[in-house]
């Protein structure tokens, strides 16, 4: 600005000097025409030069100290009105040292001269605005220190601080070469603007706190635990009951209604929300130390939707939650955040349910649907086993028998199946047709077809992802707990955590489809066998219905040599799970770990889940964890009997499963880099402990 004054003001006082020019050639012209005219106008000429010359010598330090006095009071302007910003400034050079600051700047950090800026602010520094950057934004916490009488306190402030590159050479003169203008043309300059959101801070979080939390609470086993107990007790136990659920809800101020004989409705603020999680909701523990004579424990499905736009959004989340809730068995809370879902609990073992009524209303609508489309295509997981093909060749039957055209999507024929689909192949009695892969199950899928998905409710492992996308006709029927990445919009689901396998609630459903489909002695072989896997010869997650489900396929022709057939394996196999439990670690002497390479090994996540409940069989073994590498996945077959929940670990990589059987993937690791997270997951988890 300097510089364009001083411009300005030597173009006015040259001005006299262009005219005397001007006049002068005007002078030289007459000489020509009139040499009279001539004489006159330079005598003029020279007078009016006399004349400036004159007034220029007795203005000249006036017009000086007048403009020396203007630019010395814009300055004292400029510079009372930067010290009486109300926002904090500084100038800082090109190492972050403060150069200049204002007053509300010093009120802040006091005397700063020579200090840098990350010396009064420790994660402020010159590094946070780039060199090729003119403008940053960042956010600062201040720990300020005062002094309240004899007390030194500490109070924390919030800011925004912008942060501006003055590059000295957009407004220095490039003839002035004087040793500071080159110095600051060698470091840029950094004007700091600090912005105070302490108050807009607090008033965020007070508004995020008083924010409602909705929420359900849902007796689980309510029918179950009263017929365990006498008529007598049955109304003191739902009172003790509901006096516990009472009280954990008016410890956070909340209000807690009984909508329905097994049904809460709750409401609190989401401050104390991270009071519960400290808690590790207490309540579901609590519950089951409810005792009158019921020899079963009471169990609790506690879902909270939270930061929803509207009351209504919130209370939906809830819905969401408390189906995911009751959906992995029961007996633990969930918390939807939008997407985000949290999962808490869930460290007992899912209840048989006696009823068959669910089994029932299922098979008829499956019925229905299947009489609804012409085409009906049955998918399972990647590297299927056993028992998804079972329950596929189940539903196969189900679907032939009303008249329809099915198919079953299998890319890869795994050892662990193989004797399996050769004997139906070889029977002779099938369409050629009856498996199909990826590209023919995609030509064929289309709005009229069924869908129908086993053993797996994540879209991610499904066989073919994309006929999800292909059909909105969807079935899902799985024995797995559901998780945030369940398969969106089924119109049908049947995910039951309680049940064996899927092969068991296929059988069920079987019985109760009015038509009675009689299944083919190969076809009940391959369902038996698929129980047979899933429930490790029927000793994990067996119940009353698992073996009714056995008996109704034992009725139907299943022939247990033809079954144990089907499960032996090659001594390579043999060798490579007794090489793989040889070399298990045992970690924290309750934890194995065990590896195997999948490369050239046909089946290896079946023989990765067989190691797994071999290793359960060492003594002090409380869970076992098994890592297969196959196609740069890194496959995680977890076990436990009863005293570790692993599928809470596996849902830390985003797997599942069931408290004691549960799996997960991990992609673009090694096997050892995938060893490492275990133990370092099973090390965190511990300390915390969570398991």
């Amino acid at each position: 600005m300097d510089i364009m004054k001083k411009t300005k003001i030597e173009q006015y006082l040259q001005r006299p000097l262009w005219v005397l020019l001007i006049l002068a050639f005007i002078d030289v012209v007459f000489f020509f025409l009139d040499i009279r005219c001539a004489v006159i106008l330079a005598v003029v000429i020279i007078a009016f030069a006399i004349f400036q010359m004159v007034i220029y010598s007795r203005s000249k330090q006036a017009i000086v100290k007048e403009c020396m006095n203007f630019m010395f009071e814009q300055s004292q302007v400029q510079n009372y009105l930067l010290q009486q910003l109300p926002v904090p400034y500084a100038l800082l050079d090109g190492n972050g040292m403060i150069i200049w600051s204002n007053e509300a700047f010093q009120k802040i950090a006091g005397d700063n001269r020579g200090k840098s800026i990350q010396q009064i602010f420790n994660n402020l520094n010159r590094n946070l605005i780039p060199s090729d950057v003119s403008h940053a934004i960042s956010h600062i916490e201040y720990q300020k220190k005062y002094k309240d009488g004899d007390q030194e306190k500490e109070q924390t402030l919030f800011y925004k601080v912008e942060m501006n590159r003055i590059r000295v050479e957009d407004f220095s003169d490039e003839n002035d070469n004087s040793c500071s203008r080159q110095m600051l043309k060698d470091n840029d300059l950094i004007a700091a603007y600090f912005f105070d959101q302490t108050l807009l801070k607090k008033y965020m979080e007070q508004n995020e706190n008083q924010r409602m939390v909705i929420g359900l609470i849902y007796i689980d086993n309510y029918d179950e635990i009263l017929d365990d107990i006498d008529a007598v007790k049955r109304s003191m136990l739902i009172a003790v009951a509901d006096r516990k659920i009472n009280k954990f809800i008016q410890n956070v101020s909340g209000v807690v209604k009984r909508t329905e004989r097994d049904k809460y409705f709750v409401v609190f603020e989401q401050k104390y929300l991270d009071k519960i999680k400290e808690n590790k909701f207490s309540i579901l523990d609590e519950i089951k130390t409810i005792n009158l004579g019921n020899s079963m424990h009471m169990t609790l499905s506690i879902s909270f939707g939270i930061n929803g736009n509207t009351y209504q959004e919130s209370y939906e989340a809830a819905c969401a939650g408390m189906d995911l809730a009751l959906g992995r068995g029961g007996d633990q809370a969930v918390i939807k955040d939008g997407e985000d879902i949290s999962y808490y609990g869930g460290n007992c073992e899912v209840m048989e349910r006696t009823t068959r009524v669910k089994a029932r209303v299922k098979a008829h609508a499956l019925k229905e649907l299947l009489e609804s489309k012409e085409n009906v295509v049955i998918m399972a997981h990647k590297i299927p086993d056993p028992d998804a093909i079972g329950a596929a060749v189940g539903l196969y039957r189900l679907g032939l028998s009303l008249g329809r055209k099915a198919h079953i999507v299998m890319n890869e024929v795994t050892i662990s199946v193989r004797a399996m689909v050769d004997e139906l192949n070889k029977s002779g009695i099938y369409d050629e047709d009856m498996f199909i892969d990826n590209e023919q199950a995609i030509n064929i899928t289309d709005e009229n077809t069924l869908l129908i998905v086993v053993d797996v409710n994540h879209a991610n492992y499904t066989e073919c992802e994309e006929l999800l996308n292909r059909t909105k006709t969807i079935v899902i029927l799985d024995h797995h707990r559901k998780n945030k990445d369940m398969i969106r919009n089924p119109v049908l689901s049947y995910v039951e955590p309680y049940a064996s396998s899927t092969c068991e609630l296929v059988a069920e459903i079987l019985q109760y489809v009015d038509s009675k489909p009689k299944l083919e002695p190969m076809e009940a072989n391959a369902m038996y066998y698929g129980m047979l896997v899933d429930t490790d010869n029927f000793v994990n997650k067996t119940g009353v219905r698992t073996f009714e489900a056995a008996a109704y396929l034992k009725r139907n022709g299943a022939d247990l040599t033809k079954v144990r057939k089907m499960s032996r394996e090659s001594i390579e196999t043999y060798r490579i799970r007794a090489k793989a439990i040889s070399e298990a670690e045992i970690l924290y002497g309750r934890f194995a770990i065990a590896t195997l390479v999948g490369i050239g090994v046909d089946s290896p996540t079946v023989i990765g889940a067989q190691v797994s409940n071999e290793l359960l069989d060492i003594d002090g073994i409380e869970a076992s964890f098994v890592l297969t590498s196959v196609h740069e996945r890194v496959y995680i077959s977890a076990r436990s009997i009863d005293e570790v929940n692993v599928q809470k670990i596996m849902e830390e990589f985003g797997g599942g499963g069931h408290l004691t059987v549960a799996g997960a993937q991990l992609v673009d690791v090694s096997l050892d880099e995938a060893k490492t997270i275990i133990r370092e997951t099973l090390k965190y988890l511990e300390s915390k402990g969570d398991i």
